[in-house]
């Protein structure tokens, strides 16, 4: 089974095992809808919990998760990721992906000239900016309308403007 990432546990709050988590999802409002989450250091070693109360103050989400009720539980899981499965991803609008759908994209330049492949998002504070591997290095480039001409999921590729710019 497949999951992706949603949050992170920051550190607990209180005596009760409240755990203070960084949204990872342009849809926090989601974090008050989820029953359950997996959470482990990594997909591969996390557990299922279920949510037994959750709210969002000042951009963080709180949450209490079955088999966590004391402060040193919650300190136990600081810095441990929160997954949920596919199915539970929010459906996007047509004009957005997720991060895990762009890696691995073809990069060509607007003559059609095969550039490398997207291996990764970085999430800056003004916007992402995309890494693109090339023969020999890693180029970012910012995702922008300036410089990104197409993307085509169905395809698995992104077209590119004045990549030159970059080299």
């Amino acid at each position: 089974m497949e999951l992706y990432l949603t949050g992170i546990v920051l550190k607990p709050k209180g005596l009760k095992g409240e755990l203070k988590v960084q949204p990872v999802t342009d849809y926090p409002e989601s974090f008050l809808k989820r029953r359950e989450f997996y959470i482990g250091k990594t997909q591969e070693d996390a557990v299922l919990r279920k949510v037994l109360s959750a709210k969002l103050n000042q951009g963080f989400a709180w949450i209490v998760v079955d088999g966590i009720g004391s402060r040193e539980a919650a300190e136990s899981v600081a810095g441990y990721r929160l997954f949920v499965t596919g199915e539970d991803l929010q459906t996007l609008p047509d004009d957005r992906a997720y991060i895990h759908d762009l890696l691995g994209l073809e990069v060509f330049d607007e003559q059609g000239g095969k550039i490398g492949v997207l291996s990764d998002v970085l999430q800056m504070p003004a916007h992402d900016v995309y890494e693109i591997t090339i023969p020999g290095r890693k180029v970012l480039v910012p995702a922008v309308e300036d410089f990104v001409e197409e993307i085509d999921l169905n395809k698995r590729i992104m077209v590119l403007r004045r990549f030159s710019e970059f080299l």
